[in-house]
């Protein structure tokens, strides 16, 4: 199993973590990549399905085929209603089971900073593309603090208190992934910003979401002792912008790229 896989291997707890952010900023991110209708996708990493789910309904694809090295998460995205089109099955980024020009398009969702070589994964993803066929990717801005749990990092710094680990944050700047794209040889790369607004109910609903024990920040924070979990859980109300009806309301930002494979 790799190291993404053993972060990520719970589906249901993924969905409340992260996949309804990802459906948000991924909907914004497939209106930018302006892809016709009847494609070949492959969704590269696909995890639980989430933004598998939206790429169906916004791009009407003739066929989609999602990757993931997760079987936990995979489990999970073919018990959605909305992935019935979809096939899925277990494969790394870096080397995925598909002959060459397999696929007319190409995406990768909120992946780019858990690969070990993401460069060996970009080029791997344009062979299995056909010529003419886009390559895309998009992830939470981790150095600018654009990822929908910064709170919670920003609470961790605060108390001297370790803060996530096992992940590639430089991955996601945006001239990094450029770079990334222009080593695998893409052609016509182009970046953007994707903004998204990031609401909960109350906090209890921040909290209860944000601290299942999946991902880099869920594994840091079960690590705790329950005397600094509690101290952190003060220190993330203080930091949250609660309004006064209790609700909770900011805004998320990730980079994107494209490219087209010669």
């Amino acid at each position: 199993m790799t190291e993404a896989a053993k972060l990520f291997s719970d589906g249901e707890g993924y969905e409340r973590l992260m996949g309804r952010w990802s459906q948000r900023v991924g909907a914004k991110f497939l209106d930018w990549l302006d892809q016709p209708k009847g494609l070949r996708w492959i969704d590269v990493g696909c995890g639980n399905g989430a933004f598998t789910e939206t790429l169906i309904a916004r791009c009407a694809p003739a066929a989609v085929t999602g990757v993931d090295p997760s079987e936990g998460q995979l489990a999970y995205a073919r018990t959605r209603p909305a992935t019935k089109l979809a096939q899925f099955r277990v494969a790394d980024a870096q080397s995925l089971p598909f002959p060459a020009n397999s696929f007319d398009a190409a995406s990768m969702a909120l992946v780019i900073t858990f690969i070990p070589d993401p460069v060996k994964a970009a080029a791997e993803i344009a062979r299995v593309v056909r010529p003419g066929g886009w390559v895309a990717t998009y992830m939470w801005d981790f150095p600018g603090r654009g990822f929908p749990l910064a709170p919670l990092v920003e609470a961790l710094t605060s108390l001297g208190m370790p803060t996530p680990g096992g992940f590639n944050p430089e991955a996601s700047r945006a001239d990094t992934m450029r770079a990334i794209w222009n080593e695998a040889r893409l052609q016509s790369v182009d970046i953007t910003v994707v903004r998204s607004e990031v609401t909960y109910r109350d906090f209890t609903d921040f909290w209860d979401s944000n601290t299942a024990p999946i991902g880099p920040s869920g594994q840091a924070i079960n690590a705790l002792s329950p005397a600094d979990r509690d101290r952190l859980k003060a220190r993330v109300h203080e930091l949250l912008p609660i309004a006064a009806d209790g609700s909770i309301a900011y805004e998320a930002f990730a980079n994107a790229v494209k490219g087209r494979v010669p």
